[in-house]
């Protein structure tokens, strides 16, 4: 474990927030609408990266007509649409006292996400998570995604330290390996709304953040 901590980057969906399912929900409307049989090892293989390139590899894989950028606008008002109208939707148990928890001992805060900064605005307005972060990268805005390891060796950058002073919290296999490839111990959480992620690359998997909160 980081002995001498000085960042914690997260990632969000399914480790901030509980926003998975609708996720899911939103991109097999859009799998609805071009009728197409996307199987769940297809599916899992494009969890953590973002929606340009999931649906750049699937209008590759099934040898589709439509522009990629018209799956993402199609998906993100789908996805809008649940986000606004779910009034269920709320944070991941602990993850709050934990932001706070580090916040509070000076550590500097990452966000490091797939989805589209619209996206990550709209979470960090509704649940009022802005003034605990230093930065905020959306993998949507860089010519690669997880799980190439850009997204957190720019975050590193960002947070002003030294990559073996930082800690990532990820949900995604790929999340994890783009950790793993950018040099930065990666804290596992095992979300058990997630059941489609092994974790098995990761330096250490937690159930519950106060188990990461013990250790500091």
């Amino acid at each position: 474990m980081i002995t001498n901590l000085k960042c914690v980057i997260f990632d969000m969906d399914g480790v901030i927030i509980d926003s998975e399912e609708l996720h899911k929900k939103a991109y097999y409307e859009v799998f609805e609408s071009l009728d197409l049989e996307v199987s769940d090892d297809l599916y899992k293989s494009l969890t953590g990266s973002s929606t340009i390139n999931a649906f750049q590899r699937l209008v590759s894989h099934f040898n589709l007509n439509e522009k990629p950028e018209e799956l993402v606008l199609s998906k993100r008002k789908r996805y809008v649409d649940f986000f606004e109208n779910d009034p269920n939707l709320k944070l991941i148990d602990g993850v709050e006292n934990l932001i706070r928890f580090f916040y509070n001992k000076e550590i500097t805060l990452v966000l490091a996400s797939s989805s589209a900064m619209v996206n990550i605005n709209r979470v960090f307005d509704r649940f009022d998570l802005q003034h605990y972060f230093k930065a905020k990268i959306s993998g949507a805005d860089l010519k690669a995604s997880k799980p190439h390891p850009e997204i957190f060796e720019k975050a590193a950058i960002l947070s002003g330290h030294n990559r073996n002073e930082c800690i990532v919290i990820e949900d995604s296999d790929n999340g994890i390996k783009a950790a793993n490839d950018a040099g930065i111990f990666v804290v596992g959480y095992d979300n058990p709304a997630v059941t489609n992620q092994t974790l098995e690359n990761a330096n250490m998997v937690i159930t519950d953040y106060k188990e990461l909160a013990a250790l500091f």
